[in-house]
């Protein structure tokens, strides 16, 4: 399994950016995957996570801002992220976990150890 993601960069206070993950060895959307954060000096916590069935689940502080969706066609998760603020700077990581039935909840909620694969990262900075 291999997540490479990509689409990071430098934003100003109320921009847009679009992340993309590209995802082989697996059946794309037969499990629940999401995207993670990291800011400098905090735990690795998730932003947004969607499960088999095409329920998602967004952390409170996203919440109206941010929009995960697949590209079935593409293989590719993708996370749409508006109205950014300085305080979404971070790395960015997508991750699949293989459990079958995993809820787009316990994807959300999932830490490092919670989730079988991850990709390398793409570094978020919004300037304020």
């Amino acid at each position: 399994v291999q997540l490479v993601e990509s689409g990071g960069g430098l934003v100003q206070h109320g921009g847009s950016l679009r992340l993309s993950c590209a995802v082989s060895g697996l059946t794309f959307g037969d499990y629940a995957m999401g995207w993670f954060r990291q800011a400098p000096g905090k735990e690795r916590a998730g932003v947004a996570a969607i499960d088999s069935d095409g329920i998602t689940e967004y952390a409170d502080a996203v919440k109206g801002r941010f929009t995960i969706a697949q590209d079935n066609a593409k293989s590719t998760l993708l996370l749409q992220m508006d109205s950014l603020k300085p305080e979404d700077t971070g790395m960015y990581y997508c991750a699949a976990d293989l459990k079958l039935g995993m809820t787009a909840a316990e994807a959300l909620g999932a830490g490092y150890y919670g989730m079988d694969y991850w990709g390398k990262g793409t570094l978020v900075f919004i300037s304020s």
